[in-house]
């Protein structure tokens, strides 16, 4: 584990995101499980609440490959990405071979009709137990309290939350102990498996350049988020770096 302009990532694997995933479920734990990217983490960086939440999870997954480039120069040379929507193929395909069942909860109520029917093509004997597209404003009391119940009731046991960031990961951390499920919060997950957004190809992912597709696919949204994000975390991060450097030489 590193950490990273105050939060700690995982220097983690999609099979030890599944074994642990899969043991907490089988127990009916509560749980918090992230797939951090940059905007992830300048939003932390940016938001001392919001980095309390990061912190509070039971595991912060490099979803980039600038994490995964930071934490190997922190010294986890076997750092790897673990990418949220190939997670999460990755973790359905554990839940039907375990018979564990599973819910959906984000997105727009298209991208989740086609998610359902697409994710019931690839995993014919998937327990899907509840779905719900929550509208886009903040649910009163008694509204989340109802939702709350109804997904604890459906008797999920992995639940995917794909509401954006920061907006899942504060929604998991404040439900974890009230829902008895091992929540994933997997952003554009939902959108990409049901194909209704194009992902970058392999190769621009590897090589850290998914950012450049996105922004290409979507420029009005995405870029204030790059160009806010992108330069200052290669600053704060060389210059997070050079301290650390310089207190081991003089350690």
């Amino acid at each position: 584990m590193g950490e990273i302009l105050g939060v700690k990532i995982t220097a983690s694997t999609y099979k030890e995101v599944a074994d642990k995933g899969l043991a907490w479920a089988k127990r009916g734990e509560s749980r918090a499980v992230f797939f951090a990217n940059v905007h992830v983490l300048m939003e932390g960086f940016d938001d001392s609440s919001f980095r309390a939440h990061l912190n509070a999870a039971d595991m912060v997954n490099p979803d980039g490959m600038p994490l995964v480039w930071s934490l190997k120069a922190m010294g986890e040379s076997g750092a790897t990405r673990v990418y949220g929507p190939d997670a999460m193929e990755f973790l359905l395909g554990v839940a039907q071979e375990s018979d564990i069942p599973v819910a959906f909860y984000g997105g727009s109520e298209e991208t989740l009709e086609v998610l359902f029917a697409e994710v019931r093509r690839r995993y014919p004997q998937l327990r899907i137990v509840f779905t719900m597209s929550p509208p886009f404003r903040p649910l009163d009391r008694a509204e989340d309290e109802e939702v709350t119940m109804q997904i604890s009731g459906s008797g999920a046991r992995m639940l995917f939350v794909g509401l954006g960031c920061p907006k899942q990961e504060r929604w998991i951390i404040d439900h974890r102990g009230r829902i008895p499920a091992v929540m994933f919060g997997v952003g554009c997950a939902f959108d990409f498996l049901a194909g209704t957004k194009a992902q970058a190809p392999r190769w621009m992912m590897r090589n850290g350049l998914e950012w450049v597709f996105r922004f290409a696919s979507e420029p009005r949204r995405l870029a204030g988020r790059y160009l806010k994000h992108n330069p200052r975390f290669i600053v704060l991060f060389l210059h997070q770096l050079l301290k650390r450097r310089a207190r081991l030489i003089w350690m």
